[in-house]
């Protein structure tokens, strides 16, 4: 009996030894596992992206608002992968030469531009925004981008400064804001008129339009003080916030239904650092071209609406629209045509986009041009 019970202690005591060895391998696996995962946690963290992106929308207008709401979303919408911290116009790079220059050293990942700024260093952007009495709807340039090739042959031309066109935003038609009436195009005949440059002034300057260029945030104290007689910048809706109103007295359109003749569809983008993209996931990559193609259709939208309330603002604060007829329309786009074909000219790139364009005018779907109007050219 005793041997049994010693024999029967001893197996008791082995099998207590055991279970506590168990106990022990437990714990120590559960702690591993405890820390395995808060180093992969950590590891999450460490691996999200951050990209600085500075917009061109200066700070408390629509414009910026919707760029910095859109921005902070997309650390949610990519599962906390990539992280956008917003900047306004000047807070980074002070100007728009500045800014071209950050984001291609990556001292920016990216920026919130209009397209067009660029014409001085890459001639092709004069045709990726809205150009004189070219062509004048949204839809337009979204299927010239997305289904006529647009898209890959301007992130081709992007490359080559080691940047990557993610893709064009609409934003509006800009309009001129002037201190005396402009009814026909010969009352433009004399005027000093800020405008963007590039093809815009060589056209307006065929009408005796001294033109010069300024920053948005320069053209308020440039109408206050006299030394500019009109001024082009974006829509309704931003320039009422920017105090336009207070400094002038006409608003120039084209014919009913037409905003401008000039600029209709005034085209930003999103364009980054070609490193900073091809750093990318590709899965993280078409979420940020999916979201930016959201994102044009809410900014657009939202612009549009904000415009409608800014006019009546405009009116209140005793603002009168005049307009352009279509005589002046067509005789405005017999000026334009060689100015089109000129900075075609500039190089292979240019010409590329052009010709897409032009295959697109000049279908009848569209019937902007017949072939005589381009005739020699």
């Amino acid at each position: 009996m005793n041997t049994n019970n010693n024999e029967q202690q001893s197996l008791a005591g082995r099998t207590g030894a055991r279970s506590s060895k168990r106990g022990i391998f437990k714990s120590v696996a559960l702690a591993a596992a405890v820390v395995g995962s808060s180093l992969l946690g950590a590891a999450q963290v460490q691996a999200a992206t951050t990209w600085k992106i500075q917009s061109v929308w200066d700070a408390g207008t629509v414009g910026y608002d919707l760029f910095e709401e859109w921005a902070n979303s997309m650390e949610q919408k990519s599962g906390g992968e990539l992280i956008i911290k917003p900047y306004p116009a000047k807070s980074v790079a002070a100007d728009n030469n500045g800014l071209f220059e950050a984001v291609r050293n990556g001292v920016l990942q990216g920026m919130n531009p209009f397209t067009l700024y660029w014409s001085g260093k890459i001639p092709a952007s004069v045709f990726l925004s809205s150009y004189p009495a070219g062509p004048d709807q949204p839809h337009h340039w979204d299927i010239m981008f997305y289904s006529m090739g647009m898209l890959e042959k301007t992130r081709e031309i992007y490359e080559k400064f080691g940047l990557f066109y993610v893709g064009p935003i609409q934003h509006d038609a800009n309009i001129i804001h002037s201190k005396k009436p402009v009814n026909s195009l010969k009352d433009l005949e004399g005027m000093k008129m800020r405008v963007p440059g590039g093809m815009v002034a060589e056209v307006f300057q065929e009408f005796g339009v001294s033109t010069v260029s300024l920053p948005g945030s320069d053209i308020f104290p440039a109408l206050e003080k006299g030394t500019i007689d009109a001024a082009d910048f974006v829509g309704p809706a931003v320039n009422y916030e920017l105090g336009f109103s207070q400094v002038t007295d006409y608003i120039m359109f084209g014919p009913p239904g037409v905003m401008s003749i000039y600029q209709p569809v005034d085209l930003m983008d999103l364009t980054v650092n070609l490193r900073a993209w091809n750093a990318l996931d590709p899965e993280l990559q078409q979420l940020v071209e999916d979201e930016v193609r959201n994102y044009s259709q809410k900014h657009y939208l939202t612009i549009q609406a904000r415009n409608i309330e800014a006019m009546k603002k405009f009116k209140a604060d005793g603002s009168t629209v005049t307009r352009l007829s279509q005589a002046d329309m067509e005789e405005f786009r017999k000026a334009a045509i060689p100015i089109w074909f000129n900075w075609a000219g500039k190089n292979e790139d240019a010409r590329a986009i052009l010709d897409i364009q032009l295959e697109y005018m000049m279908n009848e779907t569209v019937g902007y041009l017949e072939p005589e109007d381009i005739e020699g050219m």
